[in-house]
């Protein structure tokens, strides 16, 4: 009961902030000018800011494990490379008119919060949230690289048979993309123990603070209800793959692994962690509609609450935290 009730407190705030971003576009408060200014600022400002931040402070080289970083990045891979292709397969569109969803179901299955909600998670699940840095290295920069790529491919005016154009686009996404060069910069700050002067570093701080509230402010006041329930039903599939289905696979493997409880927990927030708005943005960054993404965010941070709970009780159950 303990658990569940901090995971309420932890998410259902963040989907009530989203309900103030709904309710103040209703009322003619906020606009799409809004959303779309709102969008490309955390796109290109905060979130990078905030990622510049998460990364730089980690202590890579002291936390360091190799096989738990390998095996964050393969079950990221294999989480990606196949809903990815089975999105390939079952999402098909009905009529030439209708909008391709598989960049955003793509991303929304196998996308989590593991920067921002993440973190507070493993803080009240493990008393500490050491794990963390070591779980962000193997899983969040593949998360950016293969949401660039996926979003790219999957992009309403791409053409399939264009594939080296289509490739050539892709690499200069990744390239060029901000929140992709904020974690790499971190990375290398990290390692060679560069830190920023406190002004600097409070300043930078300052403005990564704000991509959370502004990100579920704009995903409220962009969320189209009538279009989203059209989408539920691969919203709902998206939210059961992220939420159930990739802990149900890959958290036996980490205890098959010999990996202690703090790293346990730390795989479950990577893979059941409620999908992060961050994919929001990115998919109205790169010309996708983002109401498949909104919806995902919305139904899987309401529902991660219990879903967590519930992993959690399981592991303690079996011993395994």
């Amino acid at each position: 009961m303990s658990n569940l009730i901090y995971s309420l407190n932890a998410t259902m705030p963040v989907f009530l902030v989203m309900v103030v971003g709904y309710f103040l576009r209703r009322i003619g408060m906020l606009n799409e000018e809004y959303i779309k200014v709102s969008n490309k600022f955390n796109f290109k400002v905060t979130l990078p800011c905030l990622l510049l931040l998460n990364m730089m402070d980690c202590d890579i080289k002291n936390t360091f494990d190799g096989k738990y970083v390998l095996y964050c990045a393969l079950s990221t891979i294999i989480c990606i490379t196949v809903i990815w292709t089975l999105a390939k397969l079952f999402c098909k569109k009905k009529n030439t008119s209708d909008e391709n969803i598989v960049g955003e179901f793509v991303q929304g299955a196998y996308r989590g919060s593991a920067a921002i909600l993440g973190i507070a998670l493993l803080q009240n699940i493990s008393g500490n949230a050491k794990m963390a840095p070591l779980m962000m290295l193997g899983s969040v920069p593949l998360y950016n690289i293969f949401a660039v790529i996926v979003l790219t491919f999957e992009a309403p005016d791409m053409k399939e048979n264009e594939l080296g154009k289509n490739l050539k686009k892709a690499v200069k996404g990744i390239c060029t993309n901000p929140i992709i060069l904020s974690i790499l910069g971190g990375m290398i700050l990290s390692y060679f123990d560069i830190t920023f002067p406190k002004i600097m570093y409070k300043t930078i701080n300052s403005i990564g603070s704000l991509t959370s509230p502004m990100a579920l402010i704009a995903i409220g006041a962009g969320f189209e209800g009538r279009k989203a329930i059209k989408k539920l039903k691969p919203t709902i599939i998206a939210t059961t793959i992220k939420l159930v289905i990739q802990p149900l696979i890959f958290l036996p493997v980490a205890v098959a692994m010999g990996f202690e409880p703090e790293k346990i927990v730390a795989a479950l927030i990577m893979l059941g962690a409620p999908t992060t708005a961050t994919s929001y943005i990115m998919a109205k960054n790169m010309n996708h509609e983002g109401v498949l993404s909104s919806s995902i965010v919305v139904l899987t941070t309401l529902v991660s609450a219990f879903t967590i709970t519930a992993w959690i009780f399981i592991l303690r159950t079996m011993g395994y935290i």
